[in-house]
């Protein structure tokens, strides 16, 4: 086989050198222009016009600003570059025969335009352009992965105050705050945390999320284990926010928010170059956020400062430094269960108050995080880049109270509460990326290879006890911490040091101008050090990702299969008899096609797929008869299976449309225990949609606008045994906004109808309430 392919390998190198010859030889006494074309806040310019001045030739760039010119006689031209709302760039370029002049051009701010363009140029909340799904440069209709694209100028239009409103932009994404203070999202009948940072990984189970340094929010769809790694993704896939980055013109931005139960909001958006060859870019975010709860008690208070450095040190080498520093104060949310005798089958059946709550606010918790991110980026050669990074994220917390309630009928519940602090968890990351693209004869390749190492070091330290039984219909006392100090006992322990050393490979294969195949490999290798308690195990893991994608109609229309991997790392389990069950990961496996399109002039974006996602070596336990201590068995299946729909218009201009449709069904198989056995899995609700529009006046009163929006989510379960659930709800939502070229002002009404509803965790959610924000620009 290695004879086969060493001889195969110089049959295909003697092809392209001949081939090389003949495009050679064709190209005498010819040459090539090729570039890329930047706005002047250093996004991809698309749609600009470009020309050789008395000349034959012209062209449009494309959607990463990128334009070329094959087979131009040598010679030396004047290359004009003209687009609506900027000045007309003109530039000299000499054609030399059989090379290639590379140009990069940044467009500037025509003056005279410049009160049209600060509003028409913002980015089309249709855009789905990234370098963090696939980690290389391919568009949306040759992905064969599904995702969804949020933008901070849609976060804009909603006053989107939290990450918790701003994800239900996506389809079937349902947030979830979970008791220690972190956020999740459910899709795909699985809970994902906002794990991914600019593509490496982040963490916020126990502490805060800010959007004032958030350019876009990506969620991946499905198992994303083969280039993300078991520790970003889950199986319903990855939430990756992408930071906002320094650019090369002087700008400015004041905003504040005002709005019901006390809610106050600062942040302020200030970006220079630092130097007058703009080659060093400073950038820095910052934000304070002040707030009530709607609930007789409760909390939130966050300060986070996020300053970037951009600095270009040639042509080839550019590094881009970040920081992200967060402190918060805030109460958690109380985590309710119920007894099997309640009688409760949903939250709706309790006789607490629905702004009511059992414990007062000094149970508080007290967080910060610390991320810190660095890439160096290098051309290699035209064709190829280096792409070196590191980040370290550090999440600390002093004191995390948490409280608890135990229901056992619609009037008693029995309190509880503990106390998870001081804890301290760092993650480090070091990864290597080489991009390039190449041919194999009339083939091209777009082409993935990385190296990552991770390690994670943890303190631990808990407490919780038992409490009061109350009857909230007869009278209580708000439960306060000074109780809770004083019978909780803190158990400190250092959790066992975990590394992961990752190599993984993917190459999108260009078979002709609209067959596309990408085939993708990870292998990870997860170890877990030895404590004074715990024993250490070591695993290794290999996720393959395969896919096709057809254009129907070439730019516009494509059809889609995919296969991709998920995984998760499972720890040695004791049996009865003593002995060890070293467990293997947990696969999940997705197989999914559909369909995307990008077409009328890209004033639609549309996708709609079937998935099939099957974890079949689930660990499912039972008591053997005679037996006290539980039997484990890694033989177990679950299967989640369903469809999504999503719809971006912009139909006319001033009009957008946001649509999604998520259907989704999960059960849990094979399992001994007749009363969960083929029963849905717990907080995955069958039904979840979305819409939302809004219109901008284009003529007169040109900036006023107006919106509306509706989301619904379907009734999910508690647990597996599917007797607890969470009802169905629908909440409407409506702005009106004017947005001029130096200052903005909104008004959000949210839950237009005061729908009451409950969270996974069975906890009320806000009323009607009003959001107010003044934003100015310099």
């Amino acid at each position: 086989m290695k004879y086969f392919n060493l001889k195969t390998s110089r049959f295909l190198f003697s092809i392209s050198l001949l081939l090389s010859a003949f495009t050679v030889f064709s190209q005498q006494n010819h040459g090539k222009i090729k570039g890329t074309i930047t706005t002047s806040d250093g996004d991809a310019a698309a749609g600009v016009n470009i020309i050789l001045k008395n000349s034959k030739y012209g062209t449009i760039s494309n959607e990463n600003g990128a334009f070329e010119f094959n087979r131009v006689k040598a010679n030396t031209y004047t290359l004009q570059v003209s687009l609506t709302g900027y000045e007309t760039l003109e530039q000299e370029v000499t054609v030399t025969e059989n090379e290639t002049a590379a140009l990069n051009l940044q467009l500037k701010v025509s003056n005279k335009e410049l009160k049209e363009v600060v509003i028409s140029s913002r980015k089309s909340i249709l855009s789905k352009k990234t370098d963090y799904v696939a980690r290389m440069p391919i568009s949306n209709l040759e992905n064969p992965q599904v995702y969804s694209v949020i933008h901070k100028e849609l976060l804009q239009e909603q006053v989107a105050v939290n990450i918790e409103s701003a994800i239900r932009n996506t389809p079937g994404a349902v947030p979830v705050s979970f008791p220690s203070g972190g956020i999740a999202i459910i899709f795909r009948g699985f809970a994902t945390g906002i794990n991914a940072r600019n593509g490496m990984e982040t963490i916020s189970g126990r502490s805060s999320v800010d959007l004032a340094n958030v350019e876009r929010i990506e969620v991946l769809k499905g198992p994303s284990g083969t280039l993300f790694g078991s520790s970003i993704s889950s199986y319903g896939g990855v939430v990756n926010l992408v930071t906002k980055k320094p650019f090369e013109t002087v700008a400015t931005e004041v905003s504040y928010t005002a709005g019901s139960f006390n809610l106050n909001r600062l942040t302020a958006d200030v970006n220079t170059p630092l130097n007058k060859d703009k080659t060093v870019l400073f950038r820095v975010n910052l934000a304070y956020n002040n707030e009530k709860s709607f609930l007789d008690y409760g909390f939130n208070k966050t300060i986070a400062i996020s300053p970037s450095l951009t600095y270009k040190a040639s042509d080839k080498l550019t590094f881009n430094i970040d920081a992200e520093l967060i402190n918060s104060n805030n109460t958690r949310r109380t985590y309710n269960t119920y007894t099997p005798t309640s009688g409760i089958t949903n939250p709706g059946d309790l006789k607490l108050d629905y702004k009511k709550t059992l414990f007062h606010d000094d149970n508080d918790a007290k967080t910060s995080g610390n991320k810190f991110f660095a890439q160096a980026e290098y051309e290699i050669s035209e064709n190829w880049k280096s792409t070196t990074l590191f980040s370290y994220v550090g999440e600390n917390v002093e004191r995390s109270y948490q409280t608890y309630a135990v229901w056992s009928s619609p009037t008693q519940a029995t309190r509880r509460v503990g106390n998870w602090g001081p804890i301290e968890n760092n993650f480090t990351n070091i990864q290597e990326n080489i991009n390039g693209q190449f041919s194999t004869g009339s083939i091209k390749h777009t082409f993935l290879a990385g190296l990552n190492y991770r390690l994670n070091e943890s303190k631990f330290s808990s407490g919780i006890a038992n409490f009061d039984n109350i009857d909230v219909t007869t009278g209580y006392t708000i439960f306060r911490r000074k109780t809770a100090e004083a019978a909780i006992n803190q158990n400190s322990s250092v959790a066992a040091n975990q590394q992961t050393i990752s190599a993984y490979a993917s190459d999108v294969i260009n078979i002709n101008d609209r067959l596309y195949a990408m085939l993708s490999l990870r292998l990870d290798n997860f170890e877990q050090k030895n404590t004074a308690t715990t024993k250490g195990y070591d695993q290794t893991a290999v996720s393959p990702k395969l896919g096709l994608v057809y254009e129907l109609v070439k730019n516009q229309v494509s059809v889609f299969a995919n296969y991709m991997n998920g995984f998760q790392n499972a720890a040695p389990v004791t049996q009865p008899s003593g002995d060890q069950l070293a467990l293997d990961p947990i696969y999940a496996k997705q197989y999914e096609a559909g369909i995307k399109a990008e077409a009328f002039n890209k004033k639609l974006s549309a996708t709609a797929s079937y998935y099939n996602i099957t974890i079949d070596n689930a660990t499912r336990t039972f008591i053997v008869p005679g037996e006290t201590l539980p039997t484990y068995i890694q033989d177990a299946k679950q299967v989640s299976k369903g469809v999504d729909f999503e719809v971006i218009a912009n139909p006319i201009s001033g009009l957008n449309i946001i649509g999604g449709y998520a259907y989704n069904e999960n059960r849990i198989l094979n399992t001994t225990d007749p009363l969960i056995n083929g029963n849905k899995a717990a907080g995955a609700p069958a039904n979840v949609a979305n819409f939302w529009t809004t219109y901008t006046l284009q003529n007169k009163l040109k900036g006023l606008g107006a919106g509306f929006g509706v989301n619904f989510v379907d009734k999910s379960y508690f647990l597996t045994d599917n007797i607890i659930y969470m009802p169905s709800y629908t909440t409407y939502n409506a702005t009106v906004f004017y947005d001029q070229p130096t200052w903005r002002v909104g008004v959000k009404l949210n839950n237009l109808t005061n729908e009451k509803y409950w969270d996974f965790y069975g906890n009320s959610q806000a009323p009607t309430n009003v959001l107010i924000n003044l934003t100015l620009k310099f």
